[in-house]
């Protein structure tokens, strides 16, 4: 399955707003109360907003013209309170929607790296990992931002054109349509340029994770640097990332900006409509506000006129930066849908009841490749016995370890079976097959902990143990010895991204995590490279004192850690030999060819 993020974004950038925009309010849906809480808010003080000229120019007619002060008194002190409950309803929706941000972020973050944990491990093989750490960290502040601060301004931006809308029209209608055309112009405008804002915040976002990416493998591999002196190389390749994201920055900021000054003009030609049309229209007819016929068109009523064409544009102009905004999260949104979207291809199946072996574990006519490659193993079939101590040799890249990680169901065969214990290993849950299945890697992961928070990683069966009984558990299995090596012990700290130990200790951790849970398959990839002859032997000891039902699998380069298997397979060029003799192994490798 192709896992690649950046061909998925590719794919569906035809996706519309609208959807993507559904489908992140349908993560949400459990916050509807506190949303129709904060619209509620938003109508209250959009309405506070709207009626204030309403009752100003009735103001003005009523009672300033013909200086009947008293009721100017009266009207203000409505106004007054008319503003105190919008400065109510403002404070209590940006309340409201502050919470609603916190925890959307809250909400989208656990999704993502939940739904990260759940995919196989060609996900990561294909996608950097400093391009996820972007889309979970900065894309996911981007909808947070536009979603607290600027979705009610963009909600109640809306409620106070659509009401002012309403009110042009009521009071003159020929007026509020000559209001309203250039209103036309610039939703055409904005409908146009949409999905080219959209792509160029998109290309902004995805330079941020491959900036992030190359600072990531810049910092991941910073000895290697210091050991060639290759800082140019890698100086130049983040000047690289750097300038790409200096490029598309500005682009997008083009982009985010080229709406306000068009909706200030479209505001600007508003305004001189309403001056020039109005004014004609009061030259003709001066009638009190509030007269029954629509020509009827005073000075109040342009006093009105124009608060309402300036309350209709100039949150249009404010909505010019919002959609901005919008078109942003909506970019980032599509990233993060891109990863919720996926589905692990390792799913559990049905047990097949014709997919039977007296195996232990059998490859039934496999083949393998890698998205987008050739062929690795082709038409591979070959048995492991129960018990028995196995051998993978063969030239660097001949896939050995391709082969031990369909063992272990880290991926699954393009076309055949791989059977487990007599049955289809997709059969298995993840639970299930780990227990069965221990995997020692050449260059093992640890958590920051100790180094007992580290044996102990997934195994529930010791994880309630006191040191004490771990320690006499360790005992019992022959791993006592290898703490040996740890200053404090199992007490030692660990610190996965640094040196606090060396990688033949990381590997000794491994070592001990895969044995303590007892595993029905071992494989050891390279287990012992980083290893000194003495401790090698330890290990050696160990392995021998593992049940005898114990089915080892080693990959290894060094003779003598193979010199006693019951059986070595050389594998090269998609195939899997049975060797026979170590001699005979020796022998394949050197001339390194195919053996039929």
């Amino acid at each position: 399955m192709n896992y690649d993020l950046n061909k998925l974004s590719a794919q569906q950038e035809k996706r519309s707003t609208f959807a993507a925009l559904k489908k992140l309010l349908q993560l949400i849906s459990h916050e509807q109360r506190n949303l129709w809480l904060a619209f509620l808010a938003i109508l209250v003080n959009s309405a506070v907003n709207l009626f204030g000229p309403l009752l100003i120019g009735h103001a003005i007619d009523k009672y300033i013209i013909p200086s009947y002060y008293h009721g100017v008194l009266l009207y203000s002190g409505i106004l007054l309170a008319m503003y105190v409950c919008g400065l109510f309803a403002s404070y209590l929706q940006t309340i409201l929607m502050g919470g609603v941000g916190q925890r959307m972020l809250f909400t989208l973050r656990n999704a993502i790296f939940n739904k990260i944990q759940s995919l196989p491990v060609a996900f990561f093989n294909q996608n950097k990992a400093g391009d996820l750490i972007s889309r979970v960290n900065n894309d996911t502040d981007k909808i947070n931002t536009f979603f607290s601060q600027s979705l009610m301004q963009f909600v109640g931006g809306l409620a106070t054109m659509t009401g002012a809308s309403i009110f042009l029209l009521a009071i003159n209608y020929k007026l509020g349509l000559a209001t309203l055309a250039p209103a036309l112009i610039a939703w055409l405008f904005t409908k146009v340029l949409s999905p080219w804002v959209k792509q160029k915040n998109a290309a902004n976002l995805k330079s941020v994770g491959g900036m992030s990416g190359e600072i990531q493998e810049s910092l991941n591999n910073f000895k290697v640097i210091i050991a060639f002196n290759r800082r140019d190389y890698f100086r130049k390749k983040f000047e690289e990332a750097n300038s790409d994201n200096y490029k598309t920055a500005i682009k997008s900021g083009i982009a985010n900006n080229i709406y306000l000054p068009v909706y200030s003009l479209m505001a600007g030609f508003a305004q001189l409509i309403v001056l020039a049309y109005g004014i004609y229209l009061v030259s003709v007819n001066l009638h009190p506000f509030g007269a029954t016929t629509a020509e009827d068109f005073t000075i109040g009523s342009l006093i009105v006129y124009l608060t309402y064409a300036n309350s209709f544009y100039n949150p249009m102009r404010q909505l010019a930066s919002l959609w901005a905004n919008f078109q942003t999260a909506m970019a980032g949104w599509d990233r993060i849908a891109n990863i919720l979207s996926l589905e692990s291809d390792l799913v559990k199946v049905e047990q097949n009841t014709d997919a039977v072996s007296d195996a232990l574990m059998e490859f039934r006519n496999v083949h393998f490749s890698y998205p987008g490659g050739e062929e690795i193993l082709h038409r591979i079939n070959f048995k492991m016995e129960r018990g028995k101590t196995y051998a993978l040799v063969g030239p660097t890249g001949g896939g050995k370890t391709t082969t031990a990680s369909l063992i272990a169901r880290l991926y699954d065969p393009t076309e055949g079976l791989v059977l487990l214990d007599g049955q289809d290993i997709r059969a298995y849950d993840a639970a299930e097959r780990s227990k069965k299945i221990g995997f020692i890697l050449q260059e093992p992961f640890l958590f920051t902990g100790t180094v007992r928070e580290n044996i102990l990683y997934g195994n529930d069966d010791f994880a309630q143990h006191t040191t004490e009984k771990l320690e006499d558990t360790l005992k019992q299995t022959k791993l006592d010895g290898l703490l040996a090596v740890f200053e404090n012990g199992l007490d030692t700290k660990v610190l996965s991204a640094s040196d606090s130990i060396s990688l033949g200790q990381k590997q000794l951790i491994a070592f001990m995590r895969a044995v303590l849970r007892n595993p029905e398959i071992l494989i050891l990839d390279e287990a012992t490279a980083n290893i000194d002859t003495v401790t090698e032997q330890l290990l050696t000891e160990i392995l021998d004192q593992l049940p005898a039902s114990t089915t080892r699998v080693i990959i290894a380069h060094r003779l003598n850690t193979i010199q006693n298997a019951d059986e070595i397979y050389f594998i090269n060029s998609g195939e899997v030999v049975a060797a026979g003799s170590l001699d005979n192994a020796i022998n394949m490798l050197l001339q390194g060819k195919r053996v039929s």
